[in-house]
């Protein structure tokens, strides 16, 4: 049976990796995102005819609207990953209320709700995959990255309660925990970082950071989709309530 499938955040980095990846298993796709241009980038670069829908989840009503457009567009739904995101640095002393409530509407409560609503459908079908996307930050001291390292924190917390919530339906709720991974995010806010820290020199602080990788690299999109595919289609049925880290030993269970 053809597997259905919702992806936040498709429109670059990560989510299209995702969305390419599912597309190639087959895969019928609704790609979400607030870019539709990138979106419907991503979809051209997936075979078939990916839905695109275009919601903003950071809206209250966005994560509802968005598992109930791709239910209609795909007449079901088995798979979700929740990948769309949001990070920026700013110093501690410095904090805003706008970047806190940006960050923990996108990153956090837009997970939770996506996870409630798609999770209700795949209660009424018993049987459904939700993968939701973490961070090593979520267990750091992150002084100048709080909202971040908190609002994933709260996905750990969430990925749990769903777990629970859904595991009697036969659905699991499962999370991947990127390491230090090139896309067009990690790039803005490690620039960020380098300039709280007072640095100029952005190669070496780079590096340096880089350094802090047991594996002495980072990964990419391409390498951390294979492992959110996994747990999406291929995990056993009893993988459920598991962060699977991807970060080179960064992270570490």
């Amino acid at each position: 049976m053809t597997q259905r499938a919702m992806v936040t955040g498709a429109g670059s980095g990560l989510g299209r990796a995702v969305a390419q990846g599912l597309a190639a298993r087959g895969c019928a796709l609704a790609l979400v995102d607030i870019d539709e241009a990138a979106a419907r980038a991503t979809a051209a670069a997936c075979p078939g005819a990916p839905a695109i829908l275009v919601h903003d989840l950071a809206d209250p009503a966005g994560p509802a609207a968005a598992v109930a457009g791709a239910i209609a567009a795909l007449g079901g739904l088995e798979v979700v990953v929740n990948n769309a995101g949001y990070g920026a640095a700013e110093g501690f002393f410095a904090m805003t209320a706008a970047l806190w409530d940006r960050t923990l509407d996108l990153n956090l409560r837009a997970v939770a709700l996506i996870c409630s609503a798609a999770g209700a459908h795949m209660r009424a079908a018993g049987r459904g995959r939700i993968v939701n996307i973490t961070s090593p930050a979520s267990r750091m001291a992150l002084p100048d990255y709080a909202a971040y390292a908190a609002s994933k924190a709260g996905v750990d917390a969430v990925t749990r309660a769903a777990a629970l919530a859904l595991a009697p339906y036969g659905v699991s709720v499962t999370s991947v925990a990127p390491g230090m991974m090139d896309t067009p995010m990690q790039r803005v806010t490690e620039r960020q970082l380098a300039a709280l820290a007072g640095r100029s020199d952005i190669d070496t602080f780079l590096a340096e950071r880089t350094a802090r990788i047991p594996r002495g690299m980072r990964t990419d999109p391409e390498t951390v989709a294979r492992a959110v595919l996994w747990l999406a289609l291929d995990a056993p049925d009893d993988v459920t309530a598991e962060r699977l880290n991807v970060s080179g030993g960064l992270d570490r269970d």
